[in-house]
């Protein structure tokens, strides 16, 4: 029998964190090593864990599986996160990675020199609201489901109730306008592997903090 997947990363969100979102909503225990000193990192290198020398890795059925992209991947098709054919994947991989857009642009905002930080939040704000949301609205609104692809919950629902949650804590007055949206978050937080998760003492980490940040800096990830 397979082992727990294995987490190296920040005690952090960054790039890891819609990891974790994806292996808990398919109802996947794991365990995390966390990377808190060069030391840490340098250990993970020289044993071969580092393909393209960047984090996150993944441990997972006998790989040490790097990229994100990649590791989401696997995760979903082996969890039947990922729709049934080439053409729901195609959409899958559309809306995720729109999602990934506007979370990137929110995760960068911690990382903003004071100076440039008001304005990128008015620019978040508007693509937020006039962009983003609208375009996952008109989705649902084409075909009427619950989900984004097939009526089947998949790795796109999980990623966009994921950034919803982010936009709330961003400014929750954004997601007022977008009832559908308020309804899926709803849905899928409803469900028990994702509630299990949402609740205090999981492995959902909490926005950066300073030392998370400085630390992020230095190792570049």
């Amino acid at each position: 029998m397979a082992g727990k997947p294995i987490l190296h990363y920040l005690n952090g969100r960054g790039r890891m964190e819609c990891i974790r979102w994806l292996l808990a909503a398919a109802g996947v225990e794991f365990e995390e090593k966390f990377i808190e000193k060069t030391e840490d990192l340098d250990k993970i290198k020289n044993d071969g864990s580092l393909m393209l020398q960047q984090v996150p890795v993944v441990e997972i059925d006998g790989m040490k599986l790097v990229q994100t992209r990649a590791i989401l991947n696997y995760i979903a098709t082996k969890y039947n996160l990922y729709g049934k054919d080439m053409k729901e994947r195609a959409l899958i991989d559309m809306y995720s990675e729109g999602v990934a857009d506007l979370g990137e642009m929110i995760m960068h905002l911690s990382l903003c020199p004071p100076a440039e930080k008001d304005a990128k939040l008015t620019l978040i704000r508007e693509k937020t609201t006039n962009r983003y949301l609208p375009a996952f609205v008109h989705v649902l609104k084409s075909h009427g489901q619950d989900y984004l692809v097939g009526n089947k919950l998949s790795r796109a629902d999980i990623h966009l109730v994921e950034l919803l949650y982010y936009v709330e804590e961003l400014d929750p007055r954004l997601l007022a306008n977008f009832p559908l949206l308020k309804a899926l978050k709803a849905r899928v937080s409803s469900l028990l592997a994702v509630k299990k998760f949402l609740q205090p003492g999981s492995q959902r980490k909490p926005p950066m903090d300073e030392k998370i940040i400085k630390v992020k800096k230095v190792f570049r990830f």
